[in-house]
Order: C-alpha cells, then sequence, then structure tokens
C-alpha cells in the first residue's frame, strides 16, 4: 500500500506525508531459513534473520518539528538519526548484537550509525514499548540511541528509496526529487518493521515494513510568496500512475478547516471523502485513488492544485494538548542547568506522561538537585529509574512518571557540571559546541472523539501506525529540542604556536651553527689591473710567458 496525504497548516506552510507498507505473510521468529524474496527488502529480512529482531525502527532527520506552529505530526521524530531495537528472548550477547547490528544498517543506509556505541546507547526501563504484537516486558532486550549531529542528504534518500517495491521508477515515490525535498523547512524519513495479526483474532502474524518520508515546505523560501500549490511546484513532477505492485495507491488531502471552499480550491475536484480520527480528533480528506484510470482524466497526468481564495478567513489553530521544551541555563565553562518544560494545554483534565532523559557522560548531573515544578509547587514523580554514567562507558539515563495538571507548565530542573575531555576526544571543529540528543514524552493524550481500538480493521496508514488501547486517550510520542553544550576547550592552536617557534629557533640558531662548522675557506687572490691584463694579452701573442 502507497499513500501521500497533504496538509494545509495554518502557517501557510504545507506538510505532505508519504507511507509505503509492505505486510508479509511468513515467520522469522520460527528459526526456519526464509530464502523467496518478492517484495520485502532482502537487505531488511536478512537483518532480521541474522540478528534475531522483533522490531526495528530507525529515522533520519533534517530540522525541528515545529508543534506549536504545525501541530502533531503523523509520525514524529527528532533531529538527527534515532535507531531502537527490540531483540527477540534467544539472543545471548545483546550489546554484541547491537553493535553487528548498527555496523549493518549504517552500510546500507549510508549513515554514521557506527558510531553508535556503549557511551550513547541506553537500556530504557519504561520507554518505548513493542508497537507490534507481543508483550515483551522484559527491557533487558530493547536498545535505544540517538546521534542528533548527523546530517541527513541524498546519500540517505537514494537507499532508502531503492527498499520500495517500484523504486522510483512508478507511483508515488516519482514525487521523491531530493532538490526539492532538501529544499525544505523540516525533512525526516524512517523505516519501522514490527510484526502485526493478520486478522483480529490474531491467529497468524505477518511482517509490516512501513516506510515514511515526511516534509514541510516554506510558503515564503519556495517562491513568490503566493499561497498557490501544486504537486509540480512542490515536486517539480507529476503523477501519471500508480506502483503496479500497490494493492491500493491515494492521496488524501485534509479539508476539515474547508468544509464549504470558503478558504481554499481545489482542482481537479473529486466527489471521494473520507474521515478519519487521527490524533483523537476526526479529519475529513478529499480522496484521490490512483488505481483507478478516471483520477488522471483524459491528460493521463495528475497535478493537484490548492489555490486560497483569501489569507483572512484563516481560523484559529488548537493548541497541542502536550507540548515539550528544553533549554540550558547558567554561565562559564563549568557548571550548568537543564530545563524541560512540558505543557499541558488540556483546559480541565491531568494525565500521566513518561519522560526520558539521555545526557552524555560527560556531563556529570547532581541528581541531588533535581526538581520538579508545576503551577509553583512541587510535583512529586510516581516513578523515577536514573541509572548513573560512568566516564567513557555508557551515559545518564533518566525516566520520570510525572502528571501533569491541567493547563499546567511542568519544569524539570538538574543540575550540571562540564567535564574535561582528553585531546583526542574534542571534534574537529571543538569550539561548535556538543550537542545532547532530545528528551522523549510519552503519554495517553485524553482523546476527543473515540479512538478505534480494533488494529485489524480497515484505516488509512496514516492514523493506523501506534494502536490504539482505549476509546478514550491515544498515545503521542513527542520530541524537545536537541541541545548544544559549549565545554572548556584548550587552544588549539597553541600547538602550531609551538611549533612555528621552534622550527625558526633551530633554523637561525642551528643553520648558522652548522654553516659555520662545515664551510671551508680559501684565500683568493685579487684580480689584476686592467694595464696588467693588457700586457698580459699582448705577452701571450708574442709567446713571451705572462708577468
Amino acid at each position: 500500500d502507497e499513500e501521500l496525504v497533504i496538509r494545509p497548516l495554518h502557517s501557510g506552510d504545507i506538510y505532505a506525508s508519504f507511507q509505503f507498507r509492505t505486510v508479509w505473510d511468513t515467520d522469522f521468529m520460527g528459526g526456519k531459513k526464509v530464502s523467496h524474496y518478492r517484495l520485502f527488502p532482502k537487505s531488511l529480512g536478512q537483518v532480521i534473520s541474522k540478528f534475531s529482531v522483533r522490531e526495528l525502527h530507525i529515522s533520519f532527520t533534517q530540522g525541528y518539528w515545529r508543534t506549536m506552529q504545525w501541530g502533531q505530526p503523523f509520525l514524529p521524530s527528532p533531529p538527527g538519526a534515532e535507531l531502537w531495537v527490540w531483540f527477540q528472548d534467544t539472543v545471548t550477547d545483546v550489546d554484541g548484537t547491537w553493535k553487528e547490528l548498527t555496523n549493518v544498517l549504517s552500510g546500507i543506509f549510508c549513515a554514521s550509525l557506527n558510531f553508535i556505541d556503549s557511551t550513547n546507547t541506553v537500556q530504557p526501563s519504561a520507554s518505548f514499548k513493542p508497537l507490534g504484537i507481543g508483550n515483551v516486558t522484559d527491557h533487558r532486550f530493547l536498545r535505544y540511541a540517538t546521534l542528533p549531529r548527523e546530517i541527513v542528504c541524498t546519500e540517505n534518500l537514494t537507499p532508502w528509496k531503492k527498499l520500495l517495491p517500484c523504486g522510483s521508477k512508478a507511483g508515488l515515490a516519482v514525487l521523491m526529487k531530493s532538490e526539492k525535498l532538501f529544499h525544505s523547512s523540516f525533512h525526516s524519513q524512517a523505516v519501522h518493521i514490527r510484526p502485526v495479526c493478520q486478522d483480529w483474532q490474531c491467529k497468524s502474524t505477518s511482517w509490516e515494513l512501513r516506510q515514511t518520508l515526511n516534509v514541510v515546505f516554506d510558503l515564503h523560501s519556495s517562491g513568490q510568496g503566493k499561497r498557490e500549490w501544486s504537486l509540480f511546484k512542490m515536486f517539480s513532477r507529476t503523477l501519471t500512475e500508480a506502483c503496479p505492485l500497490a494493492s491500493s495507491s491515494k492521496i488524501y488531502i485534509d479539508v476539515t478547516d474547508n468544509p464549504q471552499g470558503e478558504q481554499f480550491e481545489l482542482s481537479p475536484a473529486t466527489p471521494l471523502l473520507s474521515q478519519a480520527v487521527v490524533l483523537g480528533d476526526r479529519r475529513t480528506y478529499s480522496v484521490y485513488d490512483l488505481t483507478q484510470q478516471a483520477t488522471f482524466g483524459s491528460m493521463r497526468s495528475l497535478n493537484m492544485l490548492l489555490r486560497w481564495k483569501s489569507s483572512d478567513g484563516e481560523c484559529d489553530m488548537m493548541r497541542p494538548l502536550l507540548h515539550g521544551e528544553r533549554y540550558v541555563a547558567g554561565y562559564g565553562l563549568q557548571t550548568g542547568e537543564i530545563h524541560t518544560l512540558m505543557y499541558n494545554h488540556h483546559p480541565y483534565r491531568a494525565f500521566p506522561v513518561l519522560l526520558l532523559d539521555t545526557v552524555p557522560w560527560y556531563l556529570r548531573l547532581y541528581i541531588h538537585t533535581l526538581t520538579v515544578t508545576s503551577k509553583g509547587k512541587d510535583n512529586k514523580p510516581s516513578y523515577i529509574h536514573y541509572q548513573p554514567s560512568k566516564d567513557r562507558v555508557r551515559p545518564h539515563l533518566l525516566e520520570m512518571l510525572v502528571q501533569l495538571p491541567p493547563n499546567s507548565v511542568t519544569e524539570v530542573t538538574v543540575q550540571f557540571e562540564r567535564a574535561l575531555l582528553k585531546w583526542t576526544e574534542y571534534t574537529p571543529d571543538p569550539n561548535h559546541g556538543f550537542y545532547v540528543g532530545s528528551s522523549v514524552v510519552s503519554a495517553l493524550v485524553p482523546s476527543v472523539v473515540a479512538m478505534d481500538t480494533n488494529s485489524t480493521q480497515e484505516r488509512p496508514l496514516f492514523s493506523s501506525f501506534f494502536p490504539s488501547k482505549e476509546e478514550s486517550s491515544y498515545f503521542v510520542r513527542i520530541y524537545t529540542e536537541p541541545l548544544l553544550v559549549n565545554l572548556p576547550t584548550p587552544d588549539f592552536s597553541m600547538p602550531y604556536n609551538v611549533i612555528c617557534l621552534t622550527c625558526t629557533v633551530v633554523a637561525v640558531g642551528y643553520g648558522s651553527l652548522y654553516n659555520l662548522l662545515t664551510r671551508t675557506f680559501q684565500v683568493e687572490e685579487p684580480s689584476p689591473g686592467l694595464a696588467k691584463r693588457l700586457a698580459n694579452i699582448i705577452r701571450k701573442m708574442r709567446g713571451v710567458p705572462p708577468l
């Protein structure tokens, strides 16, 4: 199945979300060797089989998702690279398997995942529960790591597109032109592999591969500032056919805020409308089915156009119920303080959130200074799991279950001290600073409408990723900003200055002495005058010895 969702944002930007799902009815967990591959990529199938992977989630993101301007994304991801994996309980050496897996994935996706080691890997105790089937509670088989400084570019997108059944030759993947995708405010690509049920009784399981790509196009940076969008303007291409291997190929345009067409006009018009419950809200979508030839019209090409009728008729965006921020306070290069803010915008409902914080070992946390305050009062967490760091071995891990009062801001602060690294441990640009990964906030947020708890019912891909266990709430995971922290940095130009000064002294002092000791001196007679030289020439012509 392939799917594209286009949502006009209240900030004037356009949010486009691609999702491709491949479901394979096979059993990797039974220990049988699987050798026949058709739609499922063989490279990923061999990774699942060789390393006994139960779930794998990897994302590469460039930019930061601005929740207060754009709302909640369909699939959240932090800036940089993120990887979390559940292994099967048959794995004996989880750390060794994790290290091998990261090196293999680094080669598949042409990324720097080989820099994942014990210093940036954690083993959460409560966060990142499995999203597929199976009630796995033994977190010894879970590993989570981030690389907040990872730069995402074309060399990561190309292998991602090669995993698709049709590649980038047909279907929605035709629109993925690198120069357009990376000329955007936000870009995120991800791969999710998990076991799912084949039917509602869940007597047999399947493997689901879900590839997602989310991009936000800026209105002002992409053209003349006109509020007018089309597929060609966004991607420099149009659609001519669906992927021949796809069982469904659809485009959804969010028209919830445009019920009578008073805000924007959509052409070509489509009679198909669909409703879906997304992130606790019922949304309405115009649907274009690419498997129907009538969708492309007589021109055999589909280029949807969104034209805003006025810029005054915008309605205010409903604030997200949950939002998070983080920043570093303090001055100097010895101590500092990390502040994490969690906003509950619900007017009358309180709900618990699970905060996961990973801090590198070179920021030494003073855990006795940890404070949690809401509305000016102490807010005691109901659960705390803290694993202290070891220098050059593992990072800090802090997990807390905190109750957020309604319509409040909850602040978590902790003080730290900066460590002094060895001179070989600094990056090539140490004055740029050192990155600290995003905090992760997970919560079951109260829903406005009843959620669908039947995970096997046919629903759009963008509304069926996180399973719903109850109708009254929906699961949300948000990421804060990564931090950029300056560490005490030596003057790396001093060795250069010392080398230059030493070489100059050696060249001048030793060179002069060596020259004096090794040079040979000869007495040279003064040259004769002009009269004497002329007399010698005449005497030579006459055959007489010179004077």
